[in-house]
């Protein structure tokens, strides 16, 4: 690996567009997660696929390590180059390519965020639908298998994504799928890439699925005795049929943190927050299935918002949960980490995850999509701590068991990265080996964000 011989060649391809500096550098080796910061060696900022091209070219011939870098909000450390290496910023790749409104499809660059697209529609009658929560960048979003608060109607990226266009480990450019809605034509590459987190190929165009901007929006929030009794209604809502947009649980400790947080007023119980897209009629009906339905359930203190403005409020509040988490027992950082189950498996592995939390003394928030099964823990340690941080990383261990063992995975939309690469052999068994194998065919030098996703070989 010749890293420095890599940085020449690639500083006369970029001239000022590949950046050193100590404070950039040490930018790009943040996280929103719990690990330590991992500067690159270099920032290197492409404008086309071409230039993509020439720079992974340059770095498969010297053994230079790239990691591509969109807003740096994912969760597991995957955007770290704990290699070293250059992290391959698309901030100046954001451009809206092409609009089809007739096939509700888009054609972008990897670099643009969900918010600027859909900034982008609004003119159209069109939306894009998968929301992290974070202002994240499609790429990336593609990149880690986002899904979000709208999963459970519209989907994760897995389903919004038609066609890619990659740049292989040794520049070689592809291009996945088309803009057609199904095809049998050979294996499905856009389904490889979407969610290998950068360690097969560097996504440099994507097209995407729209969705009409729904006539009528309705959300609300509402209250419950016991974390058991809102998810029941989760899952009664889901068994019944009803479409819903969002459908969120909020724990009584996370509510403590939205009120300290967002100065709100919020009773500390555990909350639903829910979303319904549709016809005026087809809303009203659906907010009265489901209010009939958390009635049942002993639901209270329900809150309607229907005015744009009321419900962005709600759902910033949502969005802000990292944050809001943060503001529980200052000074201390949040292991913060997702898992998914079988709908039926919701409220115990919910409610053991409480329990868990509790027994080792942890202070830990509970929320998440349940509607597709998938919730959240953030759980808040001193890293300096050696006996707190134990202890935060064996309750992230039990989650991850628990979810296995009730039929579930270890991660829902957050990735692999470098936090839950230990959990993958116990999920996927020998199917593991067949991933290393499908690696070293496409990065056979292993320069594509190595570290990531895959352990070690035993």
């Amino acid at each position: 690996m010749t890293i420095p011989a890599a940085l020449d060649a690639l500083s006369a391809l970029l001239s000022d567009r590949l950046d050193t500096g100590t404070a950039l550098r040490e930018q790009h080796g943040q996280n929103e997660g719990y690990f330590p910061i991992t500067p690159p060696d270099a920032v290197a900022y492409p404008i086309n696929t071409e230039e993509v091209s020439a720079i992974m070219r340059i770095c498969h011939e010297h053994g230079c390590p790239v990691v591509a870098y969109g807003t740096g909000t994912s969760l597991e450390g995957h955007q770290l180059a704990i290699y070293g290496g250059i992290a391959l910023n698309f901030a100046k790749m954001n451009k809206v390519l092409a609009i089809n409104a007739e096939d509700m499809d888009a054609v972008v660059q990897p670099g643009i965020t969900r918010e600027d697209l859909n900034t982008e529609l609004r003119t159209t009658g069109l939306f894009f639908p998968v929301d992290p929560g974070a202002n994240a960048s499609i790429g990336g979003m593609a990149a880690t298998r986002a899904s979000g608060t709208t999963a459970v109607r519209y989907g994760t990226m897995r389903e919004n994504v038609l066609a890619l266009e990659a740049v292989l480990a040794d520049g070689t450019v592809i291009r996945t799928g088309t803009r057609a809605r199904k095809s049998s034509a050979g294996y499905d590459l856009t389904h490889l890439l979407v969610g290998s987190e950068g360690t097969l190929a560097i996504i440099t165009e994507l097209t995407v699925r729209l969705q009409g901007q729904p006539e009528a929006t309705s959300a609300a929030t509402c209250c419950f005795e016991t974390v058991d009794d809102a998810v029941n209604t989760v899952i009664a809502t889901i068994q019944t049929g009803v479409p819903m947009a969002r459908i969120e649980l909020i724990d009584p400790m996370m509510v403590r943190g939205f009120n300290v947080y967002n100065g709100s007023d919020l009773p500390e119980k555990p909350h639903l927050f829910v979303e319904f897209h549709g016809s005026e009629t087809g809303v009203g009906e659906q907010a009265e299935t489901f209010g009939e339905i958390a009635e049942g359930f002993g639901a209270t203190d329900f809150k309607w918002a229907t005015k744009t403005e009321d419900r962005n409020a709600l759902w910033r509040m949502r969005h802000q949960a990292h944050h809001a988490a943060g503001s529980l027992e200052p000074g201390k950082r949040t292991l913060t980490t997702d898992v998914c189950v079988p709908i039926s498996r919701l409220a115990e592995a919910v409610g053991k995850a409480a329990e868990d939390s509790k027994a080792m003394g942890l202070t830990c928030v509970i929320l998440g999509h349940v509607g597709d099964g998938n919730f959240h823990t953030g759980i808040r340690f001193d890293p300096d701590n050696a006996d707190e941080r134990a202890r935060a990383m064996a309750f992230s261990a039990q989650l991850n068991e628990q979810a296995i063992a009730l039929g579930g995975t270890i991660t829902g939309e957050h990735g692999i990265g470098i936090g839950k690469m230990k959990y993958m052999q116990a999920q996927h068994g020998h199917g593991v080996d067949v991933m290393r194998t499908i690696k070293v065919a496409m990065d056979p030098t292993n320069i594509l964000n190595p570290g990531k996703i895959l352990p070690p070989a035993a």
